[in-house]
């Protein structure tokens, strides 16, 4: 590494002085550069540019675990170490931003709420078996623009969204509505989602009971029951590409469309899926 970076730096600094700043002998230079390349910079010339590939598929970038398993697609295992160290060689490094504060939403009364048939069997499978769905907040600078989201468990595809300024009836609903139009399920199809007013309306069990959608909902204040929606959710405010304060919610409607579509559902690569994007999945899995 000390005479590939002496190498690098020669035509601004004078070699005998960074060998003396780093404590190597000017013979040992100079006896590397007539030594034949290994096997291992071998590889990492070819990994390298892999690397920045699968890097720039990512709005803001992504990490080493992300990387080993896209690698393993081009037939490369190799390890998390080994990447980490090209990928502080090779300065990637992932821009990803906190993620934003989430409110709770309001507890409707019990008596319209549903058992937890999915508990917490969120093992990807066959498409348009289960479909989870909930509700979450992102900032502007007028007020927050409330998203809600209708995800495949199966491929872990996004099925169905909607972005609006307030948590009213219609924004649940609209997100449905995508889904089913986008996907066309089959009677039978689970659909799991916590206990929010939105989700026990009459309204929308209504629509679950014309569609032929059984119900299924989380225990009271257990995000866990619900963590695949809640994984997107985190996963989308780390990378969503806004680098400034959104002025209102149709901007971030216009940001979620970008990163839904263009990126989430198409090419970003899951751990759970076999590191495969989920119309990757659902391709291989057809």
């Amino acid at each position: 590494m000390k005479f590939a970076f002496i190498a690098s730096e020669k035509a601004h600094f004078p070699i005998a002085f960074m060998c003396r700043k780093l404590a190597v002998s000017r013979s040992g230079y100079y006896a590397s550069l007539r030594r034949p390349m290994s096997t291992r910079a071998k590889q990492d010339r070819v990994l390298v540019p892999l690397m920045h590939e699968e890097f720039n598929k990512h709005p803001r970038g992504c990490g080493a675990r992300m990387l080993v398993g896209a690698l393993r697609h081009h037939n490369r295992r190799v390890s998390r170490r080994r990447v980490s160290r090209l990928m502080k060689q090779e300065r990637l490094q992932a821009r990803l931003k906190r993620r934003c504060f989430r409110r709770s939403v309001a507890w409707h009364h019990a008596e319209r709420s549903a058992p937890n048939v999915l508990a917490r069997a969120f093992a990807p499978g066959t498409p348009n078996r289960v479909w989870a769905s909930d509700i979450t907040f992102l900032p502007t600078r007028n007020g927050w623009a409330f998203l809600a989201v209708v995800l495949d468990i199966g491929s872990r595809r996004v099925v169905g969204w909607s972005v609006a300024p307030t948590m009213e009836q219609g924004l649940t609903l609209k997100a449905l509505e995508m889904a089913v139009f986008e996907r066309r399920p089959p009677r039978g199809l689970v659909h799991h989602s916590d206990r929010g007013a939105q989700y026990t309306a009459a309204g929308y069990q209504t629509l679950l009971d014309r569609l032929g959608f059984f119900s299924s909902m989380s225990r009271k204040g257990d995000c866990w029951d619900n963590a695949v929606v809640e994984s997107f959710f985190s996963t989308l405010k780390r990378e969503l590409p806004i680098d400034t304060l959104p002025h209102d919610w149709r901007d971030v409607e216009r940001a979620v469309f970008e990163y839904v579509a263009a990126h989430y559902n198409t090419t970003r690569r899951h751990s759970a899926l076999g590191y495969l994007s989920p119309a990757e999945y659902e391709f291989v899995a057809a």
